[in-house]
């Protein structure tokens, strides 16, 4: 008895949500304080958006490789930007010089930047990244199992991670210190939540700490 492998159409993911989400922690910088930014508050922004105009090109006429190596050096650029105001941040705190007001709007500001920067590197480099997981033959190679992967079911036998899903686990991630329903597989993805997780506690600890001043 002959058994046809059954195949599935490869769908592209759209990659607009993730190019919304890069301008939107580049544009989180903007409710920083001076004091807390690395440089005027506009140059985060403004070099994110010269970095995306080529990207979206790129992407535009296939030429993925090039454009998957500006979107690092984007993401690379906003993840050292918030390392740096968070490190800033934490200098500050013992001196006081912010009031509460600016210190609330700071933290907050990082925390939401710590979500969407791990958004995109996981979604960016889980698997070789979007176009690479739409590849069958790449489906075993995910550093997160999600759970429509463990569905028998065949309506969901082509199911692919897309920009969306990689945001509701690192925003599991900053909240609950911890993927939820989803399993993380590499040693790598694991340092990278466990830095997110760090990065998150940090924030709150030092907002709790600094508002019964024990700090």
């Amino acid at each position: 008895m002959d058994f046809k492998a059954t195949t599935y159409p490869i769908i592209h993911e759209p990659r607009w949500p993730a190019f919304v989400a890069m301008l939107a922690a580049s544009g989180v910088y903007l409710a920083l304080p001076k004091p807390l930014s690395v440089g005027p508050t506009w140059a985060l922004p403004s070099i994110t958006a010269v970095l995306l105009v080529p990207i979206l090109a790129l992407d535009y006429y296939r030429r993925y490789r090039m454009a998957r190596f500006l979107t690092m050096i984007a993401n690379t650029i906003i993840t050292l930007a918030m390392i740096a105001s968070l490190a800033l941040l934490v200098k500050g705190i013992p001196e006081h010089l912010q009031t509460p007001r600016a210190l609330l709007r700071s933290a907050s500001a990082l925390w939401l930047t710590n979500i969407l920067v791990f958004a995109l590197w996981y979604w960016k480099l889980d698997a070789g990244g979007p176009l690479k997981r739409a590849n069958p033959d790449t489906a075993g190679k995910s550093s997160f199992l999600f759970p429509q992967m463990l569905s028998g079911q065949d309506r969901n036998s082509s199911w692919q991670p897309n920009f969306v899903d990689y945001l509701f686990l690192a925003f599991n991630t900053s909240t609950a210190f911890s993927p939820t329903d989803t399993a993380v597989l590499s040693r790598v993805a694991k340092l990278g939540m466990m830095l997110q997780s760090l990065i998150s506690l940090m924030i709150v600890v030092l907002l709790a700490a600094r508002a019964v001043n024990i700090l």
